[in-house]
């Protein structure tokens, strides 16, 4: 099978020669997949692809399903702990998994509405709000959950943030493509959130909870759709962190516009989740400037994107001066 071009590349960019190896033997794991869990996989049609290859499947009794398949890493492995955690509260069904092999069986969500298809932006945020409360879990029940399921370890969001020392690493104590000073900043802003946050509840976050991994379903039994999230990453940090991804989607072209969206936004959740705006933005500038240097570290993404929507975050701080 023919797969997108962009998406092989990305692939073989991020995995290296494990990703090659991964896309050689695919159409053999596909067979594979749908001779051990009797599934007709709808011509090999995908969905949008990002890293990961997620194809509409039909199970033997007619039902719908979805097949999602990834080169295995500790990342995917996380996903699946994670989706075993939640059982369907909040985010889609673990049907099927196979742990060794990066492939998991979910249930198919219908009808299936993106939360980036709601025109209410302000709608938008207090819906993922409330997914973001019935995904919550105390970090300590995660990390026994990741123990009993065969030793897996959730990231922390201290972890995450050595991404940035990975990058000074790379060019000897430099920044290579990213401007030093915004670099030098995040570490210390994330160095003050860390020491600052001892009293704030750890929690296991989704981890990529945005606007495009949120969406409708009307299950068996239920009179009404819900919202529900899909590709977890698991992430081990505080309320304030695990809503960054929903502030950096979907933002206007200009500056002022996204200035005002942003603010809104912090604001909905703030009050939504008792959150500390101030952490809020702190945790925003940080995060995309690390978002940048994983572009740089991945070979793919827009770290020149990821770094104008840093400024914003900056912008906004000096609206909300200090860390509590």
């Amino acid at each position: 099978m023919k797969w997108p071009s962009a998406w092989v590349q990305t692939v073989k960019s991020v995995h290296g020669e494990r990703g090659e190896k991964w896309l050689a033997e695919l159409d053999l794991l596909l067979a594979s997949c749908a001779e051990r869990w009797e599934l007709r996989l709808a011509d090999h049609t995908p969905y949008e692809l990002t890293f990961n290859l997620v194809l509409p499947a039909l199970r033997k009794d007619g039902s719908e399903a979805v097949l999602k398949l990834g080169v295995p890493s500790g990342e995917s492995r996380t996903e699946l702990a994670a989706l075993q955690l939640y059982e369907g509260r909040g985010a889609v069904r673990l049907l099927a998994s196979d742990a060794e092999r990066g492939v998991m069986l979910l249930e198919r969500l219908r009808p299936g509405q993106l939360l980036s298809e709601v025109a209410d932006d302000a709608a938008a945020v207090r819906i993922a709000a409330e997914v973001m409360r019935k995904l919550a879990v105390p970090a300590a029940d995660a990390v026994a959950a990741g123990e009993a399921a065969g030793g897996v370890s959730f990231p922390t969001a201290l972890q995450w943030a050595r991404g940035l020392e990975r990058l000074r690493q790379r060019y000897d104590g430099g920044t290579g493509p990213l401007p030093e000073p915004l670099a030098r900043q995040a570490q210390l802003t994330f160095g003050q959130l860390f020491a600052t946050g001892k009293s704030e509840p750890q929690l296991l976050l989704h981890g990529d909870l945005h606007q495009g991994n949120i969406l409708s379903a009307v299950r068996d039994g239920e009179a009404s759709a819900s919202w529900l999230a899909i590709d977890p990453k698991g992430v081990i940090g505080e309320a304030a962190y695990g809503v960054i991804p929903l502030l950096m989607n979907k933002l206007p072209e200009t500056w002022a516009e996204r200035i005002k969206l942003l603010r809104n936004r912090v604001h909905i959740l703030s009050e939504a989740l008792c959150l500390k705006p101030e952490r809020v933005l702190a945790y925003g500038f940080s995060h995309m400037v690390l978002s940048a240097a994983w572009c740089v570290e991945d070979g793919v993404g827009d770290s020149a994107a990821a770094l104008e929507t840093a400024a914003c975050f900056a912008e906004l701080q000096r609206e909300e001066p200090g860390l509590e």
